[in-house]
């Protein structure tokens, strides 16, 4: 038997969880963002001046400090749903995870680079069965291929739900940029929460 993805009860969900801590989510989003981008500031080189070796290391630096803070944030989110209080050791606990995540993030990015090559559409697949990579890590400890084959395997026979909730989530945060800018420090959490609720709903039991 299926289990159904119904998309209201996943939003009325996800607003549960994100009123019961906007203000620390949004916190979390606004902090993680000025990191990152000052990171950036000091990555990119000025007018006239070439890539140092100094810049390329900032921006490895980045690169990883973006992998453990939005590892962490999930962890945060499933905290959330959870309804716990979203705790900042998260972040330490999943950066043991990085290398995995990254090797596992280049693996899916060739993967959806070359379906993208045929056609776009086949990308957009891959791209979609795939997606849950992270989420099992954060919330299963999984390993590299485990992650990406859980991931295959709970989407399978969903690819046109996860495909709505994917344009539901790209709406919601086009709102949020609309709404100033500041919507967004809202927008994105919710657009997280749904992501791991939508995960969790695939891996929950099937009712009978």
């Amino acid at each position: 038997m299926k289990r159904k993805l119904v998309y209201s009860d996943i939003l009325r969900t996800v607003w549960k969880a994100l009123l019961s801590q906007i203000w620390l989510l949004a916190g979390l989003t606004i902090g993680i963002t000025i990191i990152i981008s000052l990171l950036f500031i000091f990555a990119v080189p000025a007018k006239g001046e070439t890539l140092r070796m100094s810049g390329i290391v900032v921006f490895a630096i980045c690169f990883f400090l973006c992998g453990i803070f939005y590892m962490g944030f999930l962890k945060n989110c499933f905290q959330t749903l959870d309804g716990e209080e979203a705790q900042f050791s998260a972040y330490g606990q999943v950066s043991r995870k990085i290398i995995e995540f990254i090797v596992a993030y280049i693996i899916l990015s060739i993967i959806v680079f070359v379906g993208t090559l045929f056609l776009v559409i086949p990308g957009i697949y891959l791209a979609l069965r795939l997606q849950f990579f992270v989420a099992a890590m954060v919330e299963d400890n999984a390993g590299i291929f485990e992650s990406l084959k859980r991931s295959w395997d709970i989407t399978r026979g969903y690819t046109l739900d996860l495909f709505v909730l994917s344009l539901i989530s790209i709406a919601i945060f086009m709102i949020g940029m609309i709404a100033f800018l500041a919507g967004i420090f809202v927008a994105a959490p919710m657009t997280e929460l749904i992501y791991c609720a939508t995960y969790r709903k695939l891996t929950s039991p099937i009712a009978t």
